[in-house]
């Protein structure tokens, strides 16, 4: 498969910002405390790992947000199957992602299995009952195609001022109906264009405290 992988550069020599995009890949204060609390807390995942779950994601990048919910899952000594979707249009290289990743020393052991993959090529990884699986392509054409459907959504892209494509109503609308009655959403993001588009597709949507120097970000419920 040939794709389009992610430009970047280097800031402070550990946090990668997009080229294309011209935006950083995790907060600049805490990457790791970040995920947890938009989208491991926004979600209320902890809480639901003794079950099975399945999770999907708008926006790979670095791996992340997989790593610190793989993380979550061994903390919770749960077996539960747990089932990881992600959506990226611009991969990162393996030497890359293993770059930025080493800012995050406690999850080195998880991290290397990720990196693996990659440079291998392969996009899938199963290791116990977590299992993962990355779309490669534009979330505009690969989401409607996909025949899954998720109890949680991580929507991770770029800003909606940076990377509009990812925000439009018709995509959000794609996430609705890849979403499971009384699935959770949650995004860094409360743009009001986001959450009217998410609330015309069906969710019922709550801003709530965001991370660091974000005020608020968006949480959201579809109707069981």
């Amino acid at each position: 498969m040939t794709h389009q992988t992610a430009d970047l550069e280097w800031r402070d020599a550990r946090i990668p910002v997009s080229r294309q995009f011209d935006d950083p890949y995790f907060s600049l204060d805490d990457g790791l405390a970040e995920t947890d609390h938009v989208f491991l807390q926004g979600n209320g995942i902890p809480a639901r790992l003794s079950a099975p779950l399945s999770i999907a994601e708008l926006g790979f990048g670095t791996g992340l947000n997989f790593l610190a919910t793989w993380s979550a899952h061994i903390a919770s000594g749960s077996s539960a199957p747990l089932t990881f979707t992600s959506f990226e249009a611009f991969p990162m290289s393996a030497q890359d992602m293993a770059a930025a990743l080493a800012a995050f020393p406690q999850l080195t052991d998880l991290a290397q299995p990720i990196v693996q993959m990659v440079e291998a090529g392969h996009w899938q990884m199963q290791h116990g009952p977590i299992s993962l699986s990355v779309i490669i392509g534009d979330a505009r054409m690969t989401l409607p195609a996909w025949q899954g459907k998720a109890d949680a959504w991580y929507l991770d892209g770029f800003s909606p001022a940076k990377n509009p494509e990812l925000w439009q109503a018709d995509l959000m609308a794609e996430v609705a109906a890849h979403t499971t009655a009384g699935g959770t959403l949650a995004t860094y993001t409360a743009a009001g264009h986001v959450r009217r588009a998410l609330a015309a597709a069906g969710f019922e949507v709550t801003r709530t405290p965001g991370f660091g120097r974000k005020r608020h970000m968006t949480r959201a419920r579809m109707p069981a």
